[in-house]
């Protein structure tokens, strides 16, 4: 990279790799403040649909119709998540009727993982302060409480209001988020009147275990495991692994380099579920606006020792 600035050469620096596998940057860890203790009281909902899922899948077995509503439940319901939750809700990266945007708050409420407002203000805070001290799941305060300790931490049970301010003057997304709990249970009511107890214990208590886990890779393993293209101030990585599981999600380190786009998947060999349903959508008018980096955003700011093709991303 020419005409690199100090600050860029740093980072640079502090991201190769060393003789362990392991960045200067990552080397560095955090020691969690008293605060940051996983209220085990609390947790218990969360622990036992875990047990929920696997011994009732045993009990029940997984009929045809449960397998199905597994594979809707994970992967439809992964889609409020990254294309809901993230891609609109926390960065804003397209535009679309407030109709819509009610349908990707219901989406998203059925995924047990809180309100939009709530998920969205505190990604936000994620990318502010991306690896710092201040993260609130950086893996560098350990891995398990970047995947899900966070989550289960009294600290950040409340929604931050001041950085969800745009979308927090909706009172039904308000609702949502005050009453979140409630929509879990009619995904599960309907997959067990759909495919009884095989269905209420697979096609939902587990679908929801991966859905869960899926999305904590984003925060956990696309920190530690990986490749990255661009310079960013933080440790985050590119995984095609990931990016399968999540619909896209696992473009980690494009994101951040770039957060505003609609797009992670940045290239055409990049895999992103995601964007291609809001790339259907846009055409028939119920997302528009989409955004996506330029070709020179794309071709700035490489690490040195990463060797890409040189192609133009595909048009948006």
């Amino acid at each position: 990279m020419d005409h690199q600035n100090p600050v860029q050469v740093a980072e640079i620096r502090d991201n190769q790799p060393l003789s362990s596998g392991r960045t200067a940057a990552e080397r560095h860890r955090f020691e969690r403040s008293p605060d940051e203790r996983i209220n085990r009281v609390s947790s218990i909902p969360f622990f036992l649909v875990h047990v929920l899922a696997v011994v009732g899948t045993i009990a029940f077995g997984i009929t045809p119709r449960a397998l199905v509503l597994f594979v809707v439940m994970v992967w439809g319901r992964e889609w409020f998540i990254t294309a809901g939750y993230h891609r609109y809700f926390a960065h804003r990266s397209y535009k679309t009727s407030r109709g819509f945007q009610l349908f990707l708050a219901l989406g998203g409420a059925m995924c047990v993982q809180k309100g939009p407002l709530w998920w969205a203000g505190h990604h936000r805070d994620h990318h502010r302060y991306s690896d710092t001290e201040l993260d609130i799941h950086s893996p560098k305060r350990g891995f398990l409480w970047s995947h899900m300790g966070w989550i289960l931490c009294d600290k950040n049970s409340e929604i931050p209001f001041d950085r969800i301010k745009d979308f927090a003057k909706y009172p039904e997304l308000r609702m949502i988020d005050k009453w979140n709990g409630v929509f879990p249970w009619i995904g599960g009511i309907g997959c067990y009147l759909i495919a009884g107890w095989s269905g209420l214990f697979f096609g939902f208590f587990m679908s929801t275990v991966v859905l869960w886990h899926n999305t904590f890779l984003v925060n956990s393993l696309a920190h530690v495991w990986g490749r990255r293209r661009y310079v960013t101030g933080d440790t985050s990585r590119n995984s095609l692994f990931i990016a399968i599981t999540t619909l896209g999600e696992g473009w980690h380190n494009n994101h951040h380099y770039y957060q505003a786009s609609a797009r992670n998947g940045f290239f055409w060999w990049e895999l992103d579920v995601t964007w291609y349903v809001l790339k259907v959508l846009s055409w028939v008018g119920l997302v528009h606006d989409l955004k996506v980096p330029s070709a020179q955003i794309l071709a700035s700011n490489r690490l040195a020792d990463v060797i890409e093709p040189e192609l133009e991303p595909v048009e948006a």
